[in-house]
């Protein structure tokens, strides 16, 4: 099997490269998540020169506060004091002019000092492929490296949270993998720093991230929650159900209703849709539903096969009539009364 070209490589190629010192003389690094052109970044700060030689045969330039024609030519100067430098232009999308003016570097992309690494890393976008530059980048061969970075869709963050949590020696639930991303959103590098945070609370030996722990690293109640609310919904676990609603009602600064109301608009709607689904198989429903989890789907199976299509109809249409009265239309009853109503219905419903 051939070598991956330069142009076609992940982060982990690129980062196997570098610790191998197989070092290109310029790469590009691009693209809406920060997160891996960060740790390539720092992979080669920490690799191509020596700590005794980087005062000399290291610099860092920042865009906005750069002037491109001296970062040009510190990149052709040679090592002072190793037998290679490195030139590293960060935050290159704050250049003033930006794209137009990263095209200076189609020059030197084009023949690059061989004695120094050069890296600018663009973040938030891509450069243009019909840009001077890129279109040098495409026709200099492998001494130049073009690494892309996309940002990771909601449904694509289990592996990489899981892989994370693999290079540390440590397992994760599958339900603490939920809450993470339900809590913390989509950026890597803050679902990276919330398991860095779990790991050391877990202390030393710990095996694995229980759901327990993310919910109360992030201030969620272990047993009484939405996540809680929504499972007891799915397997029609009533007495459950109120005990969760009598928590909301005695705490309602941590449960105000309209989120709650939300969160089950959400989950009923997502059962009309898997009940009408032509795929229903794990990954027709994934789909069709965007889940970020297997976790989720599994509740969604739950519900299946306790909420028939028209019961998930009738659940919407009594979470609309909740919304109404909760806000005073029609009814001055409060409105944790009123959600206890709501439940009421959504189990007893024909």
């Amino acid at each position: 099997m051939p070598p991956k070209a330069s142009k076609d490589l992940s982060y982990r190629d690129v980062l196997d490269r570098i610790k191998k010192k197989n070092y290109a003389s310029v790469y590009l690094l691009m693209g809406e998540e920060p997160y891996y052109i960060d740790l390539i970044v720092d992979a080669l700060e920490r690799n191509v020169v020596k700590e005794e030689n980087q005062a000399f045969d290291q610099l860092v330039f920042y865009g906005a506060d750069s002037d491109l024609d001296v970062v040009m030519a510190s990149a052709r100067q040679y090592p002072v004091m190793g037998d290679r430098q490195l030139v590293i232009l960060k935050e290159a999308q704050t250049c003033a002019g930006t794209k137009a003016q990263l095209d200076k570097f189609a020059s030197y992309v084009a023949h690059p000092n061989s004695q120094g690494v050069f890296v600018l890393a663009y973040k938030g976008d891509n450069l243009s492929a019909t840009s001077a530059l890129m279109k040098a980048a495409s026709k200099a061969g492998d001494s130049v490296v073009i690494f892309k970075s996309p940002k990771i869709r909601d449904y694509q963050l289990s592996a990489p949270i899981k892989e994370y949590c693999m290079q540390k020696k440590i397992g994760i639930e599958e339900q603490a993998v939920h809450i993470l991303i339900e809590y913390i959103g989509n950026s890597l590098q803050k679902l990276f720093g919330e398991i860095d945070k779990l790991i050391v609370s877990a202390g030393p030996g710990a095996q694995r991230i229980t759901a327990g722990m993310a919910e109360e690293n992030i201030g969620i109640s272990k047993e009484f929650n939405n996540f809680e609310l929504t499972k007891a919904l799915s397997t029609k676990d009533y007495p459950k159900t109120m005990r969760i609603l009598e928590y909301f009602r005695k705490n309602p600064k941590n449960n105000p209703t309209v989120m709650t109301t939300s969160i089950l608009q959400k989950f009923f709607s997502q059962l009309v849709v898997a009940h009408y689904s032509i795929d229903k198989t794990d990954r027709g429903l994934m789909e069709a539903l965007q889940l970020k989890t297997p976790y989720a789907l599994k509740e969604i199976r739950d519900g299946l096969s306790m909420y028939t299509p028209r019961q998930s109809l009738a659940a919407i249409s009594a979470l609309r009539e909740f919304d109404c009265k909760s806000k005073g239309i029609g009814s001055l009853q409060n409105e944790y009364d009123l959600q206890q109503e709501l439940i009421f219905k959504i189990f007893t419903v024909k």
